[in-house]
């Protein structure tokens, strides 16, 4: 019998204004999946620094690894565009996100795989809400969360406990049918992406869980935060059910910049 094909893995992590932790969280980040994901996978890590700010794309670039790729641009555009910056550039059978931070532990991606694999899935996305989670989540944004995604379950029919989080894996069909749809830059980009990916019939869509740690100088609330994710998400709602943007019809009108 023949060797098994090795599969390859992308890991898109976006990144704004993390100069003080960015060194950090990309060394555990390439650890973590060197150790984890064993012989059966190649992987690179694309680092996209959203807007040349402040000195992240200069601390990311020290790391010198054949499997890192730092890439930035001027202007501050959204972690929306940088995700999809990102995933254009992405060589992988296998695309995901993971947010620089560190909140969530990048040994969640081999826990993500594991439960592709298990369920043939065409997207799995981490879920603060899994049973087995384990997260120290503060009680507003609980509340928060749970009446955001009851709405999320009204409008899209989409029975997912926590679209938000900011780690999710793609198969690269997924990936590929998606992305020249995509508008969406910044606050309900992960909802855009879950909607249209349904939409064009990738029902297999299931969780898996998470490790998360909340940094309590940066979890407060913000209002206007708020409001503008429940601004763009009535507007992916508009352009998926009323417009009909993402269907293939409208493909002369799709902005791809």
């Amino acid at each position: 019998m023949g060797k098994a094909k090795i599969k390859f893995l992308s890991v898109i992590v976006p990144a704004f204004k993390q100069e003080k932790t960015i060194r950090q969280d990309l060394d555990n980040i390439l650890s973590t999946l060197e150790e984890g994901l064993g012989r059966d996978y190649d992987f690179e890590v694309i680092c996209i620094v959203d807007g040349n700010m402040d000195k992240t794309f200069q601390e990311a670039s020290k790391i010198k690894s054949p499997k890192l790729k730092v890439f930035t641009y001027k202007i501050n555009k959204g972690k929306g565009h940088a995700v999809r910056f990102g995933m254009e550039k992405a060589k992988g059978d296998i695309i995901s996100f993971l947010d620089a931070g560190m909140d969530i532990s990048p040994k969640g991606i081999m826990m993500l795989l594991a439960h592709m694999n298990w369920y043939d899935a065409d997207i799995i996305v981490g879920s603060k809400k899994h049973p087995v989670s384990r997260v120290n989540y503060p009680f507003l944004r609980k509340i928060l969360s749970l009446g955001y995604h009851l709405g999320v379950k009204i409008l899209f029919n989409l029975y997912i406990t926590d679209t938000q989080s900011g780690i999710k894996i793609f198969r690269r069909k997924v990936v590929e049918k998606i992305l020249p749809r995509l508008l969406v830059k910044s606050y309900a980009m992960d909802i855009e992406m879950l909607s249209v990916a349904k939409y064009l019939g990738f029902h297999r869509i299931y969780e898996a869980p998470i490790e998360v740690r909340f940094n309590k100088s940066n979890s407060a609330i913000r209002w206007s935060t708020s409001f503008w994710m429940a601004w763009d998400t009535a507007a992916v709602f508009y352009r998926l059910k009323i417009l009909h943007y993402y269907d293939d019809a409208n493909r002369k009108n799709w902005i791809t910049s």
